[in-house]
């Protein structure tokens, strides 16, 4: 094909951007994703410069994760019971207010106790905005609005790591902070301006809460393709909590590259995000999601193992652009399936069950590699990684034809 024929599906591609509200989440996730990122950096730095160790490092990622595992286990049936938009903006609201408090903190604990609550906000935000997705698209643009939406993501990352080490180095973090808190509000006033009817076509009637969320959860057994993308994004995601503590320390004692390496490793990998969620409304373009899933796994995995071999900063992000790249496939292609395996009225649930899930598992990965990195070195903690991205690849590959075999289930059709 040539450049001609690649331009006009390009541009199709992109005129899901057409959709006003769908448009506004947009703008409003990159705005807000930008201060995020920023402030993982200078949350990150922060903590390890008042305790200078692996356990504390480890803690503030937990604090961060751990609470969408209790939203899922606890609260998912209430994002389908409750009004989406309402549950975004507030969520947004509430982040604002975290990052605003955040300068006049001066100890460890209360830094976690606060992220904690920034975690608590963010649990209830992502499986609103995920669910909400398919409610603002057409059914034929959904695999491109998902993969664009958090390509916004991937763009944040690949900027804000670097902006906010270097401002933590120059300036410290309380000004990263305000910059966080002005982006909630930026994406907040945006938010408002949907219609919450957009977002939310059914709205859930409760036939108890728990009685909810065994429905819920009951979906990953009752389909192959959610059990796919359950068990082989999950080891995935291992790998990621894996890394997400030991990258600090590859950059910083492995490598001896300081802070700027630490944000450089983030803005390799955001840039890799960002590529690979641009190629994921191309690879499924006209085909099934599951049946190039287990393949993006692959660069994944490589990636990570490259950047434990490299000799220096600048190879190790090389690798860590691979290693976004699968991931950025990865992700959004997760996305797609649940968002098409499931109907509006249990999406919420789904999706806070199976974030819930794949959270514990990433908060279970940070403890372990607080204590890997100590004991052997970061190297080894990213070796490690890398195998679990290349297990959950074969893992995905072994359920997806199961699904084949079994066609009569129908897993792939709405709940």
């Amino acid at each position: 094909m040539n450049g001609t024929d690649e331009t006009p599906r390009l541009l199709d591609r992109l005129a899901v951007l057409r959709h006003g509200t769908y448009r506004l989440l947009f703008i409003a996730t990159l705005g807000s994703g930008i201060g995020t990122w920023m402030a993982t950096i200078a949350l990150t730095a922060d903590i390890d410069h008042r305790t200078n160790s692996t356990w504390w490092v480890s803690a503030l990622f937990v604090v961060t994760f751990l609470p969408s595992v209790v939203v899922g286990v606890a609260a998912g049936p209430l994002i389908d019971r409750l009004s989406r938009k309402r549950l975004i903006v507030s969520s947004d609201l509430v982040r604002l207010a975290v990052f605003a408090a955040l300068p006049f903190v001066h100890d460890a604990a209360g830094i976690l106790a606060l992220a904690a609550v920034s975690g608590i906000a963010t649990s209830f935000f992502r499986p609103a905005v995920l669910a909400g997705v398919p409610n603002l698209v057409d059914e034929n643009e959904l695999a491109t609005g998902t993969s664009l939406l958090q390509a916004t993501d991937w763009l944040a990352a690949s900027l804000g790591p670097v902006v906010g080490g270097a401002i933590v180095s120059g300036f410290g973090t309380h000004i990263v902070y305000w910059v966080n808190a002005a982006t909630f509000l930026f994406s907040a006033a945006l938010l408002v301006r949907i219609s919450g009817n957009l977002l939310q076509s059914e709205q859930g009637i409760t036939r108890g809460h728990w009685r909810d969320l065994r429905e819920g959860i009951s979906l990953f057994g009752d389909s192959p393709a959610l059990r796919a993308v359950l068990f082989g994004f999950g080891l995935a995601m291992l790998a990621g909590g894996l890394i997400n503590v030991a990258e600090i320390f590859l950059a910083t004692r492995s490598l001896g590259s300081g802070a700027f390496g630490y944000g450089l490793l983030w803005s390799a990998t955001g840039v890799g995000l960002v590529t690979g969620s641009m190629l994921t409304g191309a690879l499924l373009e006209d085909r099934d999601a599951l049946d190039r899933y287990a393949l993006v796994f692959l660069p994944w995995a490589l990636g990570l193992i490259g950047a434990a071999a490299a000799p220096n900063i600048w190879i190790a992000a090389l690798a860590m652009v691979l290693a976004g790249l699968g991931n950025g496939m990865t992700f959004p292609m997760t996305v797609v399936i649940v968002q098409r395996a499931t109907s509006d009225r249990v999406r919420g649930r789904a999706f806070a069950a199976i974030i819930s899930a794949h959270n514990a598992l990433f908060a279970l990965a940070m403890v372990c590699s607080g204590a890997l990195t100590a004991a052997a070195s970061a190297r080894w903690t990213y070796a490690t990684a890398a195998g679990l991205a290349a297990a959950g690849g074969c893992t995905a590959r072994v359920l997806a034809r199961k699904r084949v075999e079994q066609p009569a289930l129908g897993a792939e059709q709405p709940a």
